[in-house]
Order: structure tokens, then sequence, then C-alpha cells
């Protein structure tokens, strides 16, 4: 099955506040260094996907379509736990990362330019 064709369970669905646009904001995590490693989007067939697969799973807003992280690279995010912020409004991944996370090939989005650095 697509995860187009996953429905998120009606209790689970209450619980997370998806935008204006039906998405909410996925942070990733890794699980064995806490390191963040990307954001992504996801609807509510994404994350009932990821739910029921534990494969990290999104929805491409440029592209309007699903993607399973590493289905072409080989860059797989096999997903060890989900949460949710105390509003509801943002989702947690917490994943064992294959490969770099980034669609650069890196391990994490996160290398980029540093705007504010810790004293």
């Amino acid at each position: 099955m697509s995860p187009a064709e996953y429905v998120l369970d009606s209790a689970v669905e209450k619980r997370v506040t998806f935008n204006a646009d039906g998405l909410v904001p996925a942070v990733v995590q890794a699980a064995d260094t806490g390191e963040v490693l990307m954001m992504a989007w996801m609807d509510t067939h994404a994350l009932a996907y990821t739910l029921a697969t534990r494969q990290g799973t999104y929805y491409s807003r440029s592209r309007r379509e699903y993607w399973i992280k590493g289905l072409t690279s080989g860059n797989v995010q096999e997903v060890t736990e989900v949460r949710l912020d105390c509003d509801g409004d943002t989702v947690l991944l917490k994943v064992n990362q294959t490969g770099g996370a980034c669609h650069t090939g890196d391990r994490t989005c996160f290398d980029a330019d540093v705007l504010l650095e810790a004293r």
C-alpha cells in the first residue's frame, strides 16, 4: 500500500494540530546521539504510514507527493520513537539513520551556515 492509503488512528489524529494546509512539521533526531538531522512535513497519511511501518515518510510540499526516506537513495530512517510536543503542533521522530539524512548527502541538514554560536 502507498502512504496515501494509510489512515491515521482517530485518537492520534485528535492529538495532532495540523496547519491550514493539513501538515505538521516533523523534526528528525538521531536516536543514538540526539543530533538533529532534518526537518520535513507530514500529513495524516505520512504520519500513519510512519507509525505503521517505522519508516520515515514525509510529504513534499514542492513536489506534492509522499517520499519514504531512503527509498531511492538507500539512506533509510528506521523510526524508533515518535513524540508530540506539548501543543501537538510538532512531531519529533527519533531514528536510526543509514547514510546521510540530508538531500545533499550530508549526515545532517544543519551543517550549513552558523547564524549564532554559543558563547
